[in-house]
């Protein structure tokens, strides 16, 4: 009785370890006429909510799971740091590496809101080559045509408390002053899938999301069991979402934070393949 016992410790053990350190690369195609003809196959690998998390040695294994991806721009919604632990060197392993594979775009998350050094983590990553959207965009060329590329700065650099309301206010204000002329393709960086209706209404055709860590603990036919701002069950924990003509894609992360474990629920690499 003791050995089975044993038996099934170590066996629940190695589970919980291997669905925490596991990267799991999961592959989206997004169709839309409005991406030009030039851009289909275009590949962006979304990082999210990394939280320090160390993925092999100088981030070895995670480097080579977006390498192994082919992209051809990476994007970061936010927390890349954890402010709860913060490792600014653990961060800057995966960066050196990244910008050695294809552009990097990052925005932020609520942790990096909440760290006291994020002035100086963003003037370290700025000098690695990484583009760093404050509610701004960059016009992507290629074959003659274009896409933009958005960003959001978190909320919670404004409103460290802010209600979903009053995100989503100062959201929409920020997207519609961004908002420029012309009809090309719009892919938004943001840290938060709560706001679906706020990227809707502003016209976004593809936001790339994260904040929720799919739920942390992932339930068999129900899904997340509770995210940041969404409280129990929330409804956006990962995958792809669609209010109108817009899309979202939310990552489940690749780090924990206040919760130490991921049940059900591997860290993920996201990659999108985009078809016209």
């Amino acid at each position: 009785m003791v050995l089975w016992i044993f038996l099934l410790l170590s066996a629940l053990f190695l589970w919980l370890y291997w669905g925490n350190t596991s990267i799991r690369t999961t592959q989206v195609g997004i169709a839309d006429k409005k991406i030009p003809a030039s851009f289909s196959g275009f590949r962006i690998v979304q990082i999210s909510d990394l939280h320090n998390a160390k993925f092999g040695k100088h981030q070895n294994r995670l480097l080579k799971a977006v390498r192994d991806a082919s992209p051809d721009l990476i994007a970061v919604t936010g927390d890349l740091i954890d402010s709860r632990h913060t490792n600014l060197e653990e961060a800057m392993e995966f960066v050196r590496g990244a910008v050695r594979i294809a552009p990097v775009y990052y925005v932020t998350g609520n942790h990096e809101a909440r760290l006291g050094r994020y002035a100086l983590f963003k003037k370290k990553i700025g000098e690695a080559g990484v583009s760093i959207f404050k509610n701004t965009g960059a016009t992507i060329s290629r074959g003659g045509s274009c896409i933009r590329l958005l960003g959001l700065e978190d909320p919670a650099f404004s409103k460290p408390h802010g209600t979903n309301a009053e995100n989503a206010a100062l959201l929409d204000a920020r997207l519609k002053a961004m908002r420029s002329a012309g009809n090309a393709y719009t892919v938004l960086l943001s840290h938060r899938p709560e706001q679906l209706d706020v990227y809707a209404a502003n016209g976004t055709d593809l936001a790339l999301c994260g904040h929720a860590h799919g739920g942390q603990i992932r339930l068999p036919f129900i899904g997340g069991l509770f995210a940041p701002n969404q409280g129990f069950f929330p409804k956006y924990t990962a995958g792809v979402h669609q209010k109108g003509r817009t899309k979202m894609v939310v990552s489940r992360g690749l780090g924990n934070s206040l919760a130490p474990l991921r049940i059900n629920n591997r860290p993920e690499l996201v990659v999108l393949t985009l078809t016209r």
